[in-house]
């Protein structure tokens, strides 16, 4: 596979390479130079480097959403107390 590159520096990534390494618009890459040869790898997302850092047990899903409609409820009670405020 070749491509070009532009006045710019840019250069299109082959549809055959795209796929393979599933890469969409906003994926970052990574460049290294080995041996006089460049290697192009797609980066790896933030959120992934903490895969598997934080041990968890099992949860409480019961507890988890009354948390969340009690946190849901809280958050709207703000919201009407202080458009009450400012009229």
């Amino acid at each position: 596979m070749q491509s070009v590159i532009t006045s710019k520096f840019q250069t299109t990534i082959p549809k055959a390479v795209r796929e393979s390494l599933k890469l969409s618009v906003q994926d970052a890459l990574k460049w290294k130079i080995e041996r006089g040869k460049v290697i192009v790898y797609p980066a790896q997302k933030k959120f992934l480097q903490y895969k598997n850092t934080v041990k968890t047990g099992k949860g409480d899903i019961s507890a988890d959403v009354e948390r969340a409609r009690t946190m849901c409820v809280e958050k709207y009670r703000r919201r009407s107390i202080l458009s009450i405020q400012t009229l």
